[in-house]
């Protein structure tokens, strides 16, 4: 039965939510372009394929950007690396403030942006790092529901840039980063789970492995979907349905957060149940969702309800699929999810362009969810086929924690 006093006691609480509102603020951070992407595109006259590449670059950039994070964690300790992100945040959110003055400043706004979306692999395992195997997934579920700054920058960056203008925005953010980074400093501590005895080779192994690269490809579906749609949704919710630019971010933060939301849930649920059993619905409902979403693109309500089930979807297999990370490379937790949330997330940033290109070359956004809901069914069945061999080899059967020696 589950106690949430012994969950705290089982590992450090105080590091554990400190990684989680670092890795909130980093989340919102990473899609603030996506949330004021009305104003943006009035501004600067977008089309929908240029607007489709304003949206992909942050994600492409900070996918990019993790793995080297992740690696430079092992070596600095995660609290410090935390600490050295968030200072080029800080930065990066002046030289938006001061700096961008046309649509090419913006693409490099883009490529800064990404520096925020690195946050991933190290928020997750720094917060996760002093919890024994049983609490894996919860806690990594807990720190990972900082996903929901990307529903806090969808319901907090359109009022702001409609009262102050959008680039202010910029400058608020710069301002925020500093909680997280005060919180990070008075309340963290190093978990003791690194080998610090390691060489480069040891700490990337998860690169030459098989399994890394299936993780990677799965999420770059449960998670790519996840901050792709966020990054997209306030566009499309604004040009597909003529809802006001407020009114956007508003549905949007509702879907988004629900997503974060679930990705707890998705991390409890692979603890009792298995993360390859929770991966398996996750990936079935997130592909059939993804076809109904855009057969459905007439409908206002129809689509919110069906965004909703996606999120749900995808946020639990956010939780899923990292309660099995640890289980996998139990002493490189941060280069593994690093690199697993490197690839996952460059899946996200194809899903702009492929949708502002669908809508600008069909005059419909069908095809850009048909091809995202391919690439769901097609990772269903790749988990199907890597299951049995995970099962005798690294983890119990349906994806649980095998049982420690007493």
């Amino acid at each position: 039965m589950f106690n949430l006093r012994d969950f705290h006691h089982a590992g450090h609480a105080p590091t554990l939510w400190a990684s989680f509102l670092y890795f909130a603020f980093s989340c919102g951070i990473w899609v603030i372009n996506g949330a004021m992407a009305p104003f943006i595109s009035e501004t600067y006259q977008l089309s929908p394929a240029q607007k489709g590449l304003m949206l992909s670059i942050p994600i492409f950039a900070g996918a990019l950007m993790r793995f080297p994070l992740g690696v430079l964690a092992q070596y600095i300790g995660r609290k410090n690396a935390t600490l050295v992100e968030m200072t080029g945040i800080a930065l990066a959110m002046g030289f938006g403030y001061f700096f961008v003055a046309s649509y090419h400043d913006l693409l490099a706004m883009g490529v800064l942006l990404g520096i925020a979306g690195a946050s991933f692999g190290v928020a997750l395992s720094l917060g996760s790092g002093s919890f024994p195997p049983r609490y894996k997934g919860l806690a990594m579920g807990l720190v990972g529901a900082g996903n929901v700054g990307t529903a806090a920058c969808a319901l907090l960056a359109p009022p702001l840039a409609q009262q102050f203008g959008w680039q202010t925005v910029y400058g608020f953010a710069a301002i925020g980063i500093a909680l997280p980074m005060l919180v990070m400093v008075f309340c963290a501590q190093e978990p003791p789970d690194n080998n610090h005895h390691a060489s480069l080779r040891e700490h990337v192994a998860c690169l030459f492995e098989k399994d890394g690269w299936a993780f990677s490809l799965i999420y770059a579906v449960t998670f790519g979907g996840f901050i792709g749609l966020t990054s997209f949704l306030p566009s499309y919710f604004h040009d597909q349905f003529g809802v006001g630019k407020v009114q956007a971010g508003q549905l949007t933060m509702l879907v988004a957060f629900l997503g974060a939301a679930l990705r707890i849930v998705g991390g409890w649920l692979s603890d009792h149940w298995g993360g390859i059993n929770t991966l398996t619905g996750v990936l079935a409902v997130t592909a059939i969702s993804l076809v109904l979403c855009g057969l459905a693109e007439g409908s206002l309500l129809t689509t919110m309800l069906l965004f909703l089930l996606c999120f749900a979807a995808l946020g639990a297999g956010n939780g899923a699929l990292f309660q099995l990370v640890p289980l996998r490379w139990p002493l490189a937790t941060a280069v593994a999810g690093s690199m697993i949330g490197e690839i996952g997330a460059l899946g996200g940033g194809l899903i702009p362009s492929a949708m502002g290109l669908s809508r600008q070359y069909t005059g419909t956004y069908l095809w850009g969810f048909v091809l995202f809901a391919a690439c769901a069914a097609a990772m269903l069945a790749l988990l199907r086929t890597m299951q049995p061999r995970w099962t005798r080899t690294w983890v119990d059967k349906g994806g649980r924690a095998r049982p420690m020696p007493a």
